[in-house]
């Protein structure tokens, strides 16, 4: 047998989705507790890709189309839900940290919230918590 100077191909590893700072992701929010949201539901990211690939968390806020949040404070009204014609709600009074590979997340249609929007959404949120 004659020796090859030729390498043989990397094995690269399929890139695998992440969630990204200001992106809408779908994530299981079971098991809840009082009066935390259960079930699946829009989350908005707010920690970046490189935390959450290298943790497996996600820092986000929920999402949801209740009407009585019309009202709440720290709701923000981000647009129309396309399928029911409603408003959608961050609910920056909620933060979370979630497990989002365990919660099997998935992207969003929605896709990745406006930079106006996102900074309104921090702006609502800093209210509450004062970071930085």
């Amino acid at each position: 047998m004659v020796a090859s100077n030729k390498a043989a191909p990397l094995k690269r590893k399929p890139t695998s989705w992440v969630p990204e700072r200001q992106e809408i992701i779908w994530i299981d929010c079971n098991p809840q507790v009082g009066r935390e949201m259960r079930d699946v539901h829009p989350f908005l990211v707010l920690s970046p890709r490189i935390f959450n690939e290298k943790t497996s968390l996600a820092i986000g806020l929920p999402m949801t189309t209740a009407e009585y949040n019309a009202d709440n404070p720290f709701a923000l009204a981000v647009g129309k839900a396309r399928k029911i014609g409603q408003a959608s709600y961050v609910l920056c009074h909620q933060p979370k940290s979630l497990d989002w590979r365990l919660r099997k997340a998935k992207a969003h249609p929605l896709g990745i919230l406006s930079a106006d929007l996102f900074a309104q959404v921090c702006e609502r949120l800093n209210q509450i918590i004062q970071v930085g």
